[in-house]
């Protein structure tokens, strides 16, 4: 007998993400429609809805493993984004796509940065296959952002990092939010930034230990 991908879905957002106080309805909408199994290697579709990071690129010479987020601090950090139909958005880090799917049933446009050709080759064929036809994966330097395409509403970094460098925060308007989780391990913290006056500010909104995204590794201070 096949799993039931419907069945898990309803699952995962009763068990995973409801209960850590995720109450927008737009949200749960978009868990309960976009088919996470679709966004995972073969290997792993039977595990596309367990409680947990799924390893979507294992690491290679240089470069570090990638994952795609597990469901409740994700669901959390997309509330927290506040994400309207009006919103032009941002994505740094789309992996597979599945976040950029996610984006693309809460706004009204994506520009989805992906540093990894091969992972960007995928979440181009696999939102073009599901319909997602308000998404662009482009490839390209993940802490650049894309800024040829800015200002943006908001830009969703789907991913730790150490710190948000000057040139994504360059790419939002005024008024603009960013949303990402800084710090690794349990001491990381999410956070919303907005541009004001040509500066972002913001305070940590909640603990969220995810997996770091790569380029946002602060310089080593030199030590005399």
């Amino acid at each position: 007998m096949g799993i039931d991908y419907t069945q898990a879905r309803q699952k995962m957002v009763d068990n995973q993400i409801r209960t850590t106080d995720v109450t927008s309805h737009s949200v749960l909408k978009a868990f309960l429609t976009v088919a996470r199994e679709d966004f995972v290697p073969a290997r792993l579709k039977p595990l596309a809805y367990i409680d947990a990071d799924l390893e979507i690129r294992p690491a290679g010479p240089g470069a570090p493993a990638r994952y795609l987020m597990e469901a409740s601090p994700l669901a959390k950090l997309l509330q927290l984004a506040g994400v309207s139909k009006s919103d032009v958005v941002l994505e740094i880090g789309s992996g597979t796509g599945y976040v950029s799917a996610l984006l693309s049933l809460l706004a009204g446009s994506v520009v989805a940065v992906e540093s990894d050709p091969d992972l960007a080759a995928a979440a181009t064929r696999t939102l073009s296959e599901n319909g997602y036809d308000n998404v662009a994966v482009v490839t390209g330097d993940l802490a650049a952002g894309y800024p040829s395409e800015g200002p943006y509403d908001l830009i969703f970094i789907s991913g730790s990092v150490d710190h948000v460098p000057d040139a994504l925060g360059a790419q939002l308007r005024e008024g603009g939010r960013l949303v990402t989780v800084v710090g690794h391990g349990p001491a990381a913290r999410a956070e919303i930034l907005v541009r004001e006056a040509g500066t972002l500010s913001g305070l940590p909104a909640f603990n969220a230990s995810v997996k770091p995204l790569p380029g946002f590794a602060k310089a080593a201070a030199f030590v005399f």
